[in-house]
């Protein structure tokens, strides 16, 4: 079935003509948050989702996630509604073919059969389901926040949704598909990736007709704009950051000599560690105790994998996953230096996160990063993405240089205080929350008086 076929399919509810939102003023809103992958451990999705819920529940809201599996990790005050898929990528059994008996409905049967052709549908099965899980609890909610999911299932507006769609884009998966295609060896590998990344093309329709698009930095606004077609005036930044209790300095916790932390996947070319592991191997040249801890999943095979084997440098780099907090926050306070390698950021919450710790930050300029960075030599050390001898020249530097890495630690901490924090982030979300459902009481009340709507702002399809 064709992207436009699918949508054409979509179930649409009953047309009831839409209530005027009640007027919100500062009272608490009802909010309904929807995540198609939500594995705090596994992403910055994951991330946002949990720490941004908690923190709109803070101020007053109430908050409920609606997401798929893997399900979010939320925290107390936050409600999640499990609105489950097949779980087709599931651990040990990835790219399963279900049994009969799990099929539910021709959505189920649209999962898998796309899964069978090489593409990913978990953006559009989810939105599916969810459009149709909105449309039986209309008038429950002030606002839909849809986190990046841009599935045609949740077009259509009010009248479909039941209540006026905000959605964040962190960065557009263009971003990720064009570094893969770059990376893949040979056409059989480019025809795969193609086709992975199919569901892109309907991203960048959905994108074109939202009427509220936030992100999380200036870097991915533009990426918006030019990888998508989005209208600039509907993009709004709402800068995110680190959990600043959490992440926060502890002198207790002993520096390894030497240890280096990174946040990656070894598979994903974007996040530049196979850039890393060549520094590494040029660093241990000159400085033996130097070694790695990479927070994520090891690949067995592919670029990575065989790289580290090439430069003998096993017994130098550690993979971990799967730990809590506050192993994670222990960790870094333990590293020498916190390292981002990436390619590209939309934003690079580890970066936040590390700088929160007080740990010295070496990162790329790939993206976003400099904005949560800061400038070179201030609040870090910058080098150019995808130079693996400008990251050996800067892990160096850093290492043999504890007065450098006290000056760069501090200054990263409370440039985080200043700029990125949860509470700041929800703050600023709940702001757009208003002017949308704002926008759409507008509207409403323009219909009611049979004024002529409001010019759309949105691009062409």
């Amino acid at each position: 079935m064709t992207a436009e076929a699918v949508q054409a399919a979509a179930p649409r509810p009953a047309e009831a003509p839409a209530a005027a939102a009640p007027a919100t003023g500062d009272r608490p809103l009802r909010i309904a948050m929807l995540t198609y992958k939500g594995n705090p451990f596994c992403g910055g999705q994951g991330v946002y989702v949990r720490h941004l819920s908690r923190e709109l529940a803070r101020l007053g809201h109430t908050v409920e996630v609606i997401g798929a599996q893997p399900y979010p990790v939320l925290d107390d005050g936050v409600t999640l509604t499990e609105l489950p898929s097949l779980d087709l990528y599931r651990q040990p059994d990835p790219f399963r073919t279900p049994k009969r008996g799990e099929y539910r409905d021709w959505i189920d049967a649209l999962e898998v059969g796309t899964m069978w052709t090489g593409g990913f549908p978990e953006p559009l099965t989810f939105s599916l389901r969810a459009r149709r899980h909105l449309a039986a609890r209309r008038g429950e909610f002030d606002v839909v926040h849809d986190n990046q999911t841009l599935g045609y299932g949740l077009l259509g507006g009010p009248t479909a949704l039941g209540a006026p769609l905000v959605t964040t884009i962190h960065h557009p998966i263009t971003v990720d598909r064009r570094l893969d295609l770059d990376a893949a060896d040979g056409w059989k590998r480019r025809a795969s990736v193609r086709r992975w990344y199919g569901f892109t093309r309907m991203q960048k329709r959905v994108a074109r007709r939202l009427p509220s698009v936030l992100t999380v930095s200036g870097s991915s606004r533009q990426e918006i704009v030019d990888d998508l077609g989005v209208s600039e005036d509907r993009i709004h930044v709402v800068h995110i950051g680190a959990d600043t209790d959490l992440f926060s300095p502890d002198p207790s916790v002993a520096e390894v000599p030497g240890r280096i932390v990174t946040t990656s996947s070894a598979d994903v070319p974007l996040k530049g560690l196979i850039h890393l592991v060549e520094a590494l191997a040029k660093v241990r040249t000159e400085n033996p105790d130097a070694h790695l801890v990479v927070v994520g999943k090891r690949a067995d095979d592919g670029p990575v994998a065989a790289a580290i084997d090439r430069l003998g440098l096993s017994g130098a780099i550690e993979f971990v996953k799967g730990i809590s907090d506050a192993e994670l926050v222990d960790l870094v306070r333990s590293a020498e230096i916190a390292c981002v390698p990436s390619l590209y950021e939309g934003f690079s919450l580890p970066a936040a996160e590390a700088m929160a710790t007080a740990t010295p930050l070496l990162a790329t300029t790939g993206g976003a990063i400099p904005e949560v960075a800061g400038p070179d030599g201030e609040t870090c050390l910058a080098v150019p993405p995808g130079d693996a001898e400008a990251l050996a020249a800067g892990l160096l530097r850093l290492l043999g240089d504890a007065t450098l890495r006290r000056r760069l630690g501090e200054a990263g901490r409370q440039r985080v205080l200043a700029r990125f924090t949860w509470r700041q982030a929800a703050i600023g979300t709940a702001d757009r929350y208003r002017q949308a459902i704002a926008l759409r009481t507008d509207q409403t009340a323009a219909r009611t008086r049979g004024a002529a709507p409001a010019p759309r702002t949105a691009g062409r399809v």
